[in-house]
């Protein structure tokens, strides 16, 4: 990229909402050229926007500050999208062919667009994985060409509430942000953090973030589950702030001495921890607090990957996130779920140049915006500003997303992106649009039928045959008389 252009990518998370900007570089590397966050903990809950005004707000805050960093208008934004209340529901489509049918690419568009169409109460498809498809009694990743007389598509389709949608929608809308794509955070977090080893020999990718923990489960490179569990580390924070303190003593507290385990004889019953120069509690008791409630996500998480998979994760657990962080983090996850292969990402597989300590850290915190950053292919990039007293900007030959992208139909979209309101809409229009021109030719090709079978019924009318009969009568007798 030029030294002008830049990708800006902004995750919502419910303690802190995160802006970046990089540049990415012709080696693959991807260089950090500003960050920004703000707490977000007042109007965003389990990934869910409660307030609009403030998000939007805080939304505007984060693209002035960085457009101050990087002397450059922000034109638009890549923006991730998680939260509570997304899940994963498996649909069927099925459609009879006449026998040796050889399936073709618009067979299996029409599949597509009939699961996408699929309504569900309240909530909104953003995304659909194939699964595979089923040719007669074979399953098939890829059924074009194959001949068969039944077809079956096997979808994993990914829903959030319809009101989180445009709730995110409206917050970009109101801040007057162009999102120049939508993506699934989850999706960008795996493809960030996961090898394709990992993806292909099955594996559970567990986020532990501060309000909600999210399980993917990938096996044969294909996402197999999606889920979001309302619970995090902010969860054992508060508990352990039963014990009579501030929640802010607690996160110090549990920052400083919790372990996901510690071993029973380990444990020193006469060891208290200071909350503060006047309390202490006994060690043995905050342990209790931090354990009981880190086996309860625990058990969650083993709840929600299917059990036809718990035989198939050969590629283990993959632990990430904030939460990730805490000691012994592994064994517990170990300990309840007998899976003897647990790693902790820590950092994303993609090279990152970087000054700012929260990347440096690489802690498993800024995994999922920097995933976010890498998935940007269009410069976000608007007017450069100029240092002249009146804050004039240099002219730039720079375009919304909308000039950028035209409207994508269904099965132009790639896995993952999410599609905005007004990119829904622009599609809307363009079918609309398709289907009128169609109409108009069917109702042409209508009306010259019509017309057509009006002079064949002129012609063969009774008048027309005894006209004709005349005519013929007379040419006969003028030819007798030659």
């Amino acid at each position: 990229m030029a030294a002008k252009e830049f990708i800006v990518a902004i995750e919502l998370g419910s303690s802190k909402m995160t802006g970046i900007a990089g540049q990415k570089n012709l080696d693959g590397s991807i260089t950090v050229l500003a960050m920004v966050k703000e707490d977000s903990s007042s109007f965003i809950r389990k990934g869910y926007v409660y307030n609009i005004d403030k998000t939007a707000q805080c939304l505007t805050n984060i693209i002035k500050k960085l457009e101050n960093q990087l002397k450059t208008e922000i034109l638009q934004v890549y923006v991730g999208v998680g939260g509570q209340s997304i899940r994963s529901v498996r649909n069927i489509v099925a459609k009879d062919l006449p026998a040796d049918t050889r399936i073709t690419q618009d067979m299996v568009i029409e599949l597509m667009d009939a699961n996408r169409n699929m309504k569900y109460q309240d909530q909104e498809i953003l995304d659909a994985a194939v699964q595979e498809y089923k040719v007669d009694s074979q399953y098939q990743l890829d059924p074009v060409g194959i001949q068969a007389s039944h077809l079956e598509g096997n979808f994993l389709n990914i829903l959030q509430r319809t009101a989180f949608y445009r709730n995110l929608n409206k917050c970009f809308e109101v801040a007057g942000i162009n999102v120049a794509e939508m993506y699934l955070a989850p999706l960008a977090l795996a493809d960030a953090v996961l090898t394709e080893a990992e993806k292909r020999s099955g594996c559970a990718l567990v986020d532990i973030g501060s309000d909600t923990t999210t399980v993917s489960v990938y096996s044969k490179n294909i996402l197999r589950h999606l889920a979001v569990i309302p619970l995090g580390s902010n969860n054992i924070t508060k508990d352990i702030a039963t014990l009579q303190m501030e929640e802010s003593d607690a996160e110090r507290m549990k920052l400083k001495y919790a372990s996901a385990y510690t071993d029973n004889n380990d444990i020193d019953n006469n060891l208290k921890y200071s909350i503060d120069p006047e309390r202490q509690v006994e060690s043995r008791k905050f342990i209790e607090i931090v354990e009981g409630r880190l086996e309860e996500i625990i058990e969650n998480v083993w709840y929600q990957i299917p059990s036809e998979y718990y035989d198939k994760l050969l590629g283990g657990i993959i632990l990430t996130g904030g939460g990730s962080n805490m000691s012994n983090i592994e064994q517990a996850f170990m300990n309840h779920t007998h899976v003897d292969k647990i790693r902790t990402a820590k950092f994303v597989t993609h090279t990152i140049n970087a000054t700012q300590e929260d990347i440096k850290a690489k802690d498993g915190k800024m995994n999922t915006v920097l995933g976010l950053l890498a998935k940007g292919d269009m410069n976000c990039a608007g007017n450069e500003f100029s240092n002249d007293l009146f804050g004039q900007k240099k002219e730039s030959n720079t375009h919304t997303a909308n000039d950028q992208r035209q409207a994508r139909q269904i099965s132009e979209i790639p896995a993952g992106v999410i599609r905005t309101e007004a990119e829904k809409q622009k599609a809307e229009e363009e079918k609309r649009r398709l289907q009128e021109e169609i109409d108009r030719q069917k109702r042409e090709e209508e009306e010259a039928e019509r017309q057509r079978i009006a002079a064949e019924k002129r012609e063969n009318s009774a008048w027309n045959k005894l006209k004709k009969g005349i005519l013929k009568f007379g040419k006969s007798i003028v030819e007798e008389e030659e």
